[in-house]
């Protein structure tokens, strides 16, 4: 009516012609939209096909289809007659195929911004586990599915998926299965898309207490406004609802304010929702209620009844009749190519004609702003409308946000947080989710054959954290850093190695210190009897050299203590190796020389001349060549380094030295592992040759500890790490040095030093055993 007024008034727009409008009921029902579609083909009056009862005002288009089912109903009528078809339903893309449908003309912009809205919303919140309700139209599932894929790319889960069928409201069944599903539901966001008619069993109906402190998300396309009589809308207060932009048209409140059934007695629409709205009626003596007042303006009611600001429908409507106004504006312009009736009927015969100029109109509304129709709609831009009740049944919606479809990522969404009064006891945003978001220290795991939103929380790995909530995946420490006892800090590592200061390394470099002195006393005491049986026997030489090689096993070990360096690393395992052959060899020595010995004493043996001292002392030089060219070999091929070991203890980084190669390594030791397993054999054979210094039983004994400790050494020395490896060298070391040093050379010295009276040739020569 406002639009057409207006157009009126307008002296350049169509002038010398009166636009006027045929208003006819539409029903979600085929039979019902194509009985309609006949009456106003055929005029009021029998519905007779390709006949029409009116002789005047035929009208030339149609204006209409909220729904794309209703103009599917229509179009297949007016399609015979080529009458164009305006709609200011949503817009549906197949109604944009000009092969079916090539009178129908779209106003609505496209609305395929709309799922990325909603789903941006869901992001800023914090809902990831949200319902979806919709009507059963094509228009709305091509829409689920649409939001389905923008909520897959963005991890939002849908809780569940109803449709309402469209004529079915009224069925208790189905509307007790639809209040089950929202009650046994754990979404608290409810997103519902689809026309008012369709989604009927939502807004007049009790819903249970359970559903009324969900927040609910939808489109204007649905009416979610409280409508008189229907107290149980309270259930949607704080609702969001996602508007289509328009423009405030100059002058159109003032028409509502000033509009009056009185002044346009025809309309019985107008007449019929004043006497609602107002509870009064129009004729004294008719109806219960009291006779309108003839001020009575629209400006008084409440949202209930009437939105005094144009809605997105109301503004597509007004831009539908502009558009039908401009196309005859064009028409009349080349009206020179039409033929003219004498009774002024020249519009209803050239129908067909306005198609041409309705497929590329394009005009700037009275608001400023560009209207295109067919394939040029535009995107459709939205408000973020927040609806709330009152506790005196009053209603309003409060622009809390926008959303620009064209605007760069990150600009074009724009909520007012603190402006959204939200449902009744949330008081503030809540989360929406199928599960408990993880805290720190937690990571997602998923649940196998549900949502990606429905997960467990698993502690993270052993040397990762997570900082944050909600994490998928936990994050390393770097190797310098290690995780806090709850995994949610990286705590800096504390290097260690196996210092002099602490106690363990105190208390290795103290006994290797004592017996690298005791080993010199003893070295001193036998240089000082040196000339004594005790000493001579099976060669002193030998036991010179021995024991100085003891002396320094002992001092090698300190090697091992303190921080590891360049010159440290290459000596350690290098000394360590030499010393021990220049000990077990000499020992070696020390026992082929008894068994010489006895070889010697029969007539004859060539064995005499190895008995001497150059003999022994060739074989240990010999026996420690060997392994000086082994390690030599090992220092130039891949010499040990230090190393920093961040991986084999959590909360340290050990300084250590990296052997390089370990077959080198382990050469090493299998060279003194021969030489004493060689010296423990023969040793064993000759412990029972008759002499009164014989050391063959010490050395056997000496030789089982030896092999003893190193063979416990291996497993023990893989199986720690850190400094505990290198203190089970250290260990290893002197223990086997030591048991080298008591095994051979205390029981010497207990004679030479506790009884001498042994250690004379006069014993020697009264032993009969000698």
């Amino acid at each position: 009516m406002f639009a057409v007024e207006e157009i009126n008034r307008n002296t350049k727009l169509l002038p010398n012609i009166t636009l006027g409008f045929h208003i006819f009921n539409a029903y979600h029902n085929d039979d019902r939209t194509l009985e309609s579609s006949l009456v106003w083909l055929s005029g009021q009056g029998p519905t007779i096909p390709n006949y029409s009862c009116e002789s005047q005002g035929k009208s030339i288009v149609v204006i209409g289809g909220a729904t794309s089912e209703l103009t599917v109903s229509m179009g297949t009528l007016l399609e015979l007659y080529r009458i164009p078809q305006v709609t200011y339903g949503l817009f549906d893309p197949l109604l944009s195929d000009p092969v079916q449908f090539p009178s129908v003309y779209q106003m609505a912009p496209r609305d395929t911004s709309l799922p990325l809205a909603m789903v941006q919303l869901m992001l800023h919140f914090k809902w990831t586990w949200v319902g979806l309700v919709a009507s059963d139209d094509s228009r709305s599932r091509k829409f689920l599915r649409d939001l389905q894929d923008e909520m897959v790319r963005n991890d939002v889960c849908v809780a569940f998926i109803y449709e309402i069928f469209t004529g079915l409201t009224e069925d208790e069944l189905l509307h007790s299965y639809f209040l089950e599903k929202l009650s046994d539901s754990t979404a608290s966001v409810i997103v519902i898309y689809g026309n008012t008619d369709a989604l009927l069993t939502l807004r007049f109906s009790e819903i249970p207490h359970t559903l009324v402190y969900r927040m609910w998300v939808t489109s204007s396309h649905w009416d979610i406004a409280k409508k008189p009589g229907y107290v149980y809308f309270d259930n949607f207060h704080g609702a969001l609802i996602f508007s289509e932009q328009t423009s405030k048209i100059p002058g159109f409140k003032h028409f509502l304010k000033t509009i009056n059934p009185a002044k346009d007695s025809e309309n019985i629409f107008l007449q019929n929702f004043w006497n609602s709205a107002f509870g009064c009626t129009s004729e004294i003596g008719k109806g219960d209620g009291a006779v309108c007042s003839p001020n009575a303006s629209l400006d008084t009611l409440r949202l209930s009844y009437l939105d005094m600001t144009m809605s997105h429908q109301s503004y597509t409507v007004y831009n539908a009749v502009y558009a039908v106004a401009w196309a005859l504006h064009e028409m009349f312009l080349v009206r020179s190519e039409m033929e003219s009736n004498s009774n002024g009927n020249i519009l209803g015969t050239y129908r067909w004609k306005l198609h041409s100029f309705l497929k590329n109109i394009q005009f700037n509304n009275s608001a400023g702003n560009q209207v295109v129709l067919a394939e040029k709609n535009s995107v459709a831009n939205y408000d973020i409308l927040n609806y709330v009740t009152f506790g005196n049944d009053t209603e309003v919606l409060v622009k809390v946000g926008e959303f620009i479809s064209e605007a760069p990522l990150g600009q074009d969404f724009i909520i007012q947080q603190k402006a959204i009064v939200w449902p009744r006891t949330w008081g503030e945003p809540l989360p929406s989710r199928c599960n408990e978001v993880c805290h720190p220290g937690f990571h997602i795991k998923a649940q196998e054959g549900k949502p990606v939103c429905c997960f467990d929380c698993a502690p993270c790995p052993q040397g990762q954290i997570s900082n944050q909530t909600g994490k998928g995946q936990c994050m390393k420490c770097p190797e310098d850093q290690y995780p806090n006892r709850e995994r949610m800090h990286c705590l800096p590592k504390r290097v260690t190695f196996l210092a002099y200061e602490e106690t363990l390394g105190m208390a290795l470099a103290s006994i290797a210190a004592f017996f690298s002195l005791l080993t010199a006393l003893i070295l001193w005491v036998f240089v000082k009897h040196k000339d004594t049986p005790i000493v001579k026997a099976n060669n002193r030489d030998l036991s010179y050299i021995l024991l100085f090689s003891l002396s320094l096993c002992f001092l090698c070990s300190l090697f091992f203590i303190g921080r590891p360096t360049a010159i440290s690393c290459l000596f350690r395992q290098t000394a360590f190796g030499v010393m021990f052959t220049v000990a077990i060899s000499s020992i070696l020595a020390k026992t082929i020389t008894v068994v010489l010995a006895f070889r010697a004493t029969r007539p004859g043996s060539k064995s005499r001349r190895w008995v001497g001292s150059r003999g022994p002392i060739s074989l240990v030089v010999f026996c420690t060549t060997i392994q000086v060219i082994l390690c030599t070999m090992w220092l130039l091929l891949s010499p040990p380094f230090p190393d920093a070991d961040t991986h084999s203890d959590p909360e340290h980084i050990i300084l250590e030295c990296n052997e390089g190669s370990l077959i080198a390594f382990y050469s090493v030791l299998s060279y003194i592992a021969f030489l004493a397993l060689g010296s423990f054999t023969v040793a064993f054979l000759a412990r029972n040759l008759p002499d009164t210094f014989n050391e063959a039983k010490f050395i056997t004994f000496s030789m089982l500890v030896f092999c003893s400790v190193w063979i416990s050494f291996l497993p023990t020395y893989q199986s720690t790490k850190g400094k505990m490896m290198v203190a089970v060298e250290v260990f290893s070391i002197l223990s086997s040095s030591a048991g080298l040093l008591g095994c051979i050379f205390i029981p010497k010295c207990y004679i030479i030093l506790l009884q001498p009276q042994k250690n004379i040739r006069k014993f020697l020569k009264n032993n009969p055993n000698a």
